[in-house]
């Protein structure tokens, strides 16, 4: 019994193949089950130690997954039933806190499981606690394909709690059994992450070292680290799950890294826009983030900004133009010059959950107040960014008198 923890009695009958699909699946990952709680109450409690000797346990409030046709709705839809005991149990108290670790030992997990296909998925436990029990969690038949087919898959869904609130999106992560160890270290490290960090976490971790085959023998740290394809594991002397648990545990790291991969995302755009011939990333300090060749005109640069969570009292997001620190005798130095980059692209993401840019011309933005020739730090996302990138192309080069 763990202390704090709100059990709840259930069909033993009915949850076994739950518990023994977690239970085979990180013995076939080459993990030793120490502990494995009875399957007739829930939350199921596993204690193992992985193959390089790591102990690790999760407290799971597991639920089984079928696809039923249920009259008016969706025909490809799938589902898993979050329950436990009678509805007549919680008629006057029908909400259910998911329990956290306090010190962190124990991970906790919201699944539910498809012991015939063996597929799981996952939902943030956080994200969906308190919750109400006789609820259904949906996604889709396209979403078990992607998951049967490439063994890890990530995405966002609406969630409306009541009908009168505003939807929100979690992020919901598909895993194989041969991916069940992988998805237990994925909600460790992404406990208490936003629905946007965790759906960057959750791609970043296909990564993840092959944690299906059990070590034959020798230093099974050793053979599970030389398994990996990824010079960063060896370099790092890391494994997979240990360079995304210390980016996830690091605020100023984690925030860097989400820069980076705001501007991957950016690449990834402009390359799609039509006319685009070439799109760089470029590696210099101080300098912008991109570099694009559009239609014949000479290359454009791009600084690419991630805008913060909170938007101003009229909805605009607020981005923080400045750089991190100011050259030794000159804080103006922190500030930008209109003519250090052709375009400036805001990040979406913290506060619409999806990878969409708004686009301006750094000369179009307010000065300075203090800093002459300098463009203020404090800046609103309004209506003069724009979402059509080839437009802001167009508009760059004539700003620099150029006919494309």
């Amino acid at each position: 019994m763990i202390p704090g923890l709100r059990t709840y009695g259930v069909n033993a009958k009915a949850r076994s193949p739950l518990v023994e699909y977690m239970t085979s699946s990180l013995v076939a990952a080459g993990c030793k089950i120490i502990h494995s709680s009875a399957p007739d109450q829930a939350p199921f409690i596993v204690a193992f130690e992985t193959p390089s000797r790591e102990r690790m346990g999760i407290v799971a409030y597991a639920f089984l997954a079928t696809r039923t046709p249920t009259k008016n709705r969706p025909a490809d839809e799938r589902s898993f039933q979050i329950k436990y005991g009678s509805k007549e149990s919680y008629a006057g108290d029908n909400a259910h806190e998911l329990w956290q670790d306090p010190l962190g030992m124990f991970t906790t997990l919201l699944v539910g499981i498809d012991p015939e296909s063996g597929l799981c998925i996952s939902a943030d436990p956080i994200f969906n606690s308190p919750t109400k029990f006789f609820i259904r969690l949906e996604f889709k038949d396209e979403h078990a394909e992607a998951v049967l087919d490439q063994g890890w898959h990530a995405w966002e869904r609406i969630k409306r709690i009541t009908p009168i609130d505003a939807p929100r999106v979690e992020t919901l992560v598909g895993a194989t059994k041969a991916r069940f160890l992988d998805l237990v270290r994925f909600e460790r490290a992404a406990r208490g992450l936003d629905p946007g960090n965790r759906l960057i976490l959750a791609e970043a971790h296909t990564l993840a070292l092959p944690t299906s085959r059990a070590a034959q023998g020798g230093n099974a740290a050793a053979d599970i680290l030389a398994a990996s394809t990824h010079p960063l594991v060896k370099q790092f002397g890391l494994t997979s799950d240990e360079i995304l648990d210390l980016i996830a545990g690091a605020r100023r790291l984690k925030m860097a890294v989400r820069g980076w991969v705001a501007e991957e995302h950016l690449r990834s755009t402009l390359s799609h826009v039509p006319g685009v011939t070439h799109c760089e990333r470029l590696d210099e300090e101080g300098g912008p983030d991109l570099r694009v060749s559009y239609r014949q005109g000479p290359p454009l640069t791009v600084e690419c900004k991630n805008v913060a969570r909170q938007t101003d009292r009229f909805g605009n997001p607020k981005l923080d133009f400045q750089r991190t620190r100011a050259a030794k005798g000159d804080p103006c130095s922190r500030y930008y010059r209109p003519a250090e980059f052709d375009i400036v692209a805001a990040c979406l993401h913290a506060i619409s959950t999806e990878w969409e840019f708004r686009f301006v011309l750094p000369g179009d933005l307010p000065p300075h107040k203090i800093c002459p020739g300098r463009i203020t730090s404090n800046i609103r996302v309004d209506k003069l960014w724009l979402a059509d990138a080839a437009g802001m192309f167009r508009r760059a080069y004539a700003a620099k008198g150029v006919v494309v």
